[in-house]
Parts: structure tokens; C-alpha cells; sequence
């Protein structure tokens, strides 16, 4: 099993956005006006993924507000999520779908020591098989808790738009076709995700996002 590239510092994002900008133009053209690209590494395991859940189709501070409930009645790891019930999950915020896609995760069983050493193939699929996880959560998982360099979220509507924007697509490329761009940006496609998720707030406040 073949674990890739791990991003651990800035200074590995750098040499990413640099080999991205010899390869490819219009990464070259956009590089200058969205550097510094941000490292976004946050700690691996259970709480990760519960938080991603929380986040799902919610605001930024919606999610900020359940979590921070959460937190604050200590319920943000496996045991302690295991050991109540779906009502009590949702009286703190959780919907009813997330408070048993929280169960779910907290029953798995996950290995998380195990995980940080599968190959992402592996990665991806041993997190989609939780209820509650789709792809995008569990690449976005990959990506920032595992930091693995060539994990690319392409169902993220964000990094379609930019893309759209950058190489000047008719239309948001669909989740599909974005994966087959970002397969010439091996083996720094989660840079290349950094990069045009910093060029879309460029792009969004220079002439909004259609």
C-alpha cells in the first residue's frame, strides 16, 4: 500500500502551487494574486468528521453555533457521542438525519490511526461506507485532517465556479468533468483546490459569482 504525498507544512503547499504554475497557465496567471495559499491542516480523527457532518448544507455560523453546543456538552467524541441518544443530539441542533448520521459515525468503529496509512482510494472508500459521508466529505476529510496532496473535492460547487472562471468554460464544469481536469494536476491536485478556492474569493469580490 502506497500512501502519497502529505502536506504538513506551507512550505510543501508552496512547492505544490509552484510546480502547478509551470504546468499549467492560467494557474500561473491566477498565483500572484492569491498567495500566500492557506495550509487549512486540522487535526485528524472522530471530531473532524463530526464537524463535517455538522456542516453539511448549513451556514458557517449555524455550524459554528450547533458545534459549539456540542462541544460545550462534551459531545465531540466517540464515546461520548455513543453513549446518548439521537433526541439528545437533536436538542442540541442536530437535525434528525444528522444526529443519525452522527450515531453512525461514532458506531463504525473507525481506525483512525489505520486510516492515516491506506492509500486515499482506500481513504475514500472506507469513509463513504458510513452512513451520512459522501465523497465530498470524505475528500474534504483526506485532504485537510490527512493532508493528502493529490485529493481533489471536484463535487465542490466553489471550485466548479472557480474553474469556470479560470479557464474560461461556457459553463460550471460538472463534478465529472472537473475530476478529468484535475487529473493533470497530479500529484498536487489538493493544492490546485487551495488555489482555486483562494482565486474564487478573488473572483467573488472583484465581480461576483454567477
Amino acid at each position: 500500500m502506497t500512501v502519497g504525498r502529505i502536506i504538513e507544512t506551507g512550505a510543501c503547499v508552496a512547492e505544490g502551487a509552484d510546480w502547478l504554475a509551470a504546468q499549467v497557465p492560467e494557474f500561473a496567471r491566477i498565483l500572484p494574486l492569491c498567495t500566500p495559499l492557506p495550509l487549512r491542516r486540522s487535526p485528524a480523527g472522530f471530531g473532524a468528521l463530526l464537524s463535517a457532518i455538522v456542516g453539511q448544507q448549513v451556514s458557517t455560523a449555524s455550524a459554528a453555533a450547533i458545534w459549539g453546543r456540542l462541544d460545550g456538552a462534551g459531545l465531540t467524541t466517540e464515546p461520548a457521542v455513543l453513549a446518548v441518544t439521537e433526541e439528545d443530539l437533536r436538542a442540541l441542533g442536530l437535525s434528525r438525519p444528522k444526529a443519525r448520521y452522527a450515531k453512525a459515525l461514532a458506531e463504525a468503529g473507525v481506525d483512525w490511526d489505520g486510516l492515516a496509512h491506506l492509500p486515499d482510494d482506500q481513504v475514500i472508500a472506507t469513509l463513504t461506507a458510513i452512513t451520512g459521508i459522501g465523497r465530498w466529505t470524505a475528500e474534504i476529510y483526506a485532504m485537510f485532517a490527512l493532508g493528502r496532496a493529490d485529493v481533489f473535492a471536484a463535487g465542490d460547487l466553489a471550485l466548479q465556479e472557480s474553474a469556470r472562471i479560470v479557464f474560461d468554460l461556457p459553463d460550471r464544469p460538472s463534478e465529472k468533468a472537473l475530476r478529468g481536469m484535475a487529473a493533470d494536476w497530479s500529484p498536487w491536485a489538493a493544492v490546485a483546490a487551495r488555489l482555486l478556492w483562494a482565486y474564487y474569493r478573488v473572483a467573488k469580490q472583484r465581480e461576483g459569482i454567477r
